[in-house]
């Protein structure tokens, strides 16, 4: 295997003074000019661009649905009760305010690194790193809680042919609900089959993707339609039965599951017009998604009361099974969410990859992330790593930990983008804009205000895991990145050209 590496520069005289190394920038011009050298010189295992803005789309669709409805419908309803479309519409709009500003710095910034390199660009490295961080746990954590739902439709799936997987193999240890469980074998099993597609190339990745998506689109239909056959109004009353702080409760904890859109802005290096198609699927994918959410929340507690939720496993497919009685319908509709997680499991893996090569580019992390195939054109080494551990930590950890471990990471992601946007149109009104977020910073300002105040409602135990993860890369930073920053290894002269373009 033919493989490229990330060219290093040799060290030189660097700006000093840990403030001012936190402060260093990276010119969006620079990201620029090495995403299109990587991607002109084929013999170097550059990405290579092969997705338009209907991939990209798909993309952040594949990523996005079914998260949501599929795993963490059951746990959310008990929190908010009827009111849990509620949630879904004001995580929703929380998403569509930093969506945007996805959308403009997408344009700005047509690179993969998604909002770690718009940090790079505008708030300095250390801002940078902090963002890149949490995206590091915000993807991973993502997909291994993904993957976790994934045991309860594979169960029954195997019910209606009179199986099931043992206590043993549908959990991992410490559940109190599952005192026996030892380990997840489907999230195992669901995981280590993404990341093998994933080393196979981007482009085959993507048309498994798309399909994929059409079917889960065409299953949580095919669930409202048999839903809507059962729907009584009265499952709405009382609407709020755990008050307005159970709904922003809920919508704190569902929020990671509209991070999807934000896996197309790790794609800039291998769209074809990454100005023009990134913003557009961005915003293409957030009203797709969000419409889905609503109409599937709505139709589920329609069909049953809130209380039945409490406790339930796999609440659509159960749905499903009581109304219509069919365990064929009970068969497709089973395995059909089994392959839109697979879809989720996929798409949000890639970004994650990606995310990480550009940060071994900059020298954030070790090179070994930024190797590139020249046979397959995807970070092989960097996908197989992440894979393992994506996989271990899926097979062993509980979905509700991991859900809301995600959601303060992606939260806070979101809210450095805001941020971002804001400062530039101050500071770089000059720059081409392929989307602007309209009603300038005001629409930001309230993306962040949004994200921050979700945040606040997350639990304490959240936040302690939060904390210690930011401590840990903090360790990380001033211990290997801030001395292998390939802006720090800049002469003054050449840093200064950098930070000036």
């Amino acid at each position: 295997m033919t493989v490229s590496r990330t060219p290093s520069t040799p060290p030189t005289s660097t700006p000093t003074g840990v403030l001012r190394q936190l402060g260093r920038r990276k010119s969006i011009s620079a990201m620029t000019a090495e995403a299109h050298t990587d991607a002109q010189t084929a013999q170097s295992g550059g990405l290579r661009r092969t997705f338009g803005v209907f991939q990209l789309t798909m993309i952040s669709v594949g990523a996005t649905l079914g998260t949501g409805i599929l795993v963490i419908l059951g746990e959310a309803v008990p929190v908010a009760g009827p009111a849990v479309w509620i949630a879904f519409v004001l995580a929703g709009i929380t998403a569509l305010l930093s969506a945007v500003s996805y959308a403009e710095m997408a344009g700005m910034v047509p690179v993969s690194g998604s909002s770690y390199s718009y940090s790079y660009a505008t708030l300095g490295e250390g801002v940078a790193w902090v963002c890149g961080w949490c995206l590091v746990l915000e993807y991973a954590v993502s997909v291994a809680a993904v993957a976790v739902g994934a045991a309860d439709y594979v169960n029954e799936t195997l019910r209606v042919f009179g199986l099931e997987l043992p206590a043993s193999l549908t959990t991992g240890p410490g559940l109190a609900e599952n005192p026996g469980g030892v380990i997840n074998v489907s999230a195992l099993v669901v995981v280590a089959l993404a990341t093998v597609l994933l080393m196979r190339g981007a482009r085959e990745s993507g048309v498994v993707n798309t399909l994929l998506v059409f079917v889960k689109i065409g299953i949580l239909v095919f669930f409202a339609i048999v839903a809507f056959t059962a729907f009584k109004a009265g499952n709405f009353a009382p609407m709020l039965p755990m008050s307005a702080a159970g709904v922003t409760a809920a919508a704190s904890s569902v929020f990671f599951s509209y991070i999807g859109f934000d896996a197309a802005s790790t794609a800039g290096e291998e769209a074809k017009n990454p100005r023009r198609d990134l913003p557009r699927a961005i915003i293409f994918s957030m009203l797709i998604v969000t419409s889905m959410y609503v109409l599937v929340a709505v139709t589920a507690i329609g069909a049953r009361q809130w209380q039945w939720f409490e406790g339930a496993h796999a609440p659509l497919v159960q749905i499903v099974e009581e109304i219509t009685g069919s365990n064929i319908a009970v068969l497709l509709f089973a395995v059909a969410a089994v392959l839109a997680i697979f879809s989720v499991v996929i798409t949000v893996l890639y970004g994650q990859s990606r995310i990480l090569l550009t940060m071994a580019r900059d020298g954030m992390v070790p090179k070994i992330f930024g190797v590139v195939s020249q046979r397959t054109g995807t970070p092989l080494v960097g996908t197989l790593i992440v894979g393992g551990l994506v996989a271990i930590t899926a097979a062993l950890i509980p979905l509700g930990e991991l859900a809301d471990a995600t959601s303060i990471g992606t939260l806070f992601a979101f809210c450095l983008v805001n941020i971002a946007v804001i400062y530039l149109r101050f500071k770089r009104p000059d720059l081409d804009r392929s989307f602007k977020v309209p009603f300038g910073p005001v629409v930001p300002a309230l993306g962040a205000l949004a994200c921050a105040f979700l945040m606040v409602n997350l639990g304490g135990r959240t936040w302690i895991v939060f904390c210690v993860w930011m401590a840990v890369g903090a360790l990380v930073y001033f211990t290997y990145s801030r001395r292998h920053s390939v802006v720090g290894h800049l002469s003054e002269k050449d840093y200064r050209t950098t930070v000036d373009s």
